[in-house]
């Protein structure tokens, strides 16, 4: 039988499997087993920096990036929390705040 992954938020090594989920008893984190298995396996996407991302985890723009068709511009060092990760051209499924719903490019942000 292989050994549960140690929590990401506190590595405790008291990790169950809950279905589809690894549950942390101590901070009551929780995260999905393919994220897990997703970074075992070295594929994925990574942020600016080779950093691999997860569902839910939370991101810092590091570049100002124009939305297009608006005159909005989201600024560098902004905080987007619980991102998606999706397939296609662009990465990550996202809202961000004051601007909506947004879809950025995993090489234009780093994990907080």
């Amino acid at each position: 039988m292989s050994e549960l992954p140690h929590c990401p938020n506190c590595d405790s090594a008291f990790t169950y499997a809950d279905g589809l989920m690894f549950v942390c008893p101590e901070c009551a984190h929780e995260w999905p087993q393919q994220a897990e298995a997703a970074q075992e396996s070295g594929s994925g996407i990574k942020d600016a920096n080779g950093n691999p991302l997860a569902d839910g985890d939370s991101v810092t723009v590091i570049k100002d990036l124009k939305v297009k068709g608006s005159s909005l511009v989201v600024k560098v060092g902004t905080k987007v929390k619980n991102i998606r990760l999706v397939d296609g051209d662009h990465d990550i499924d996202c809202k961000i705040e004051g601007i909506g719903p947004m879809k950025l490019k995993s090489e234009f942000v780093k994990k907080s």
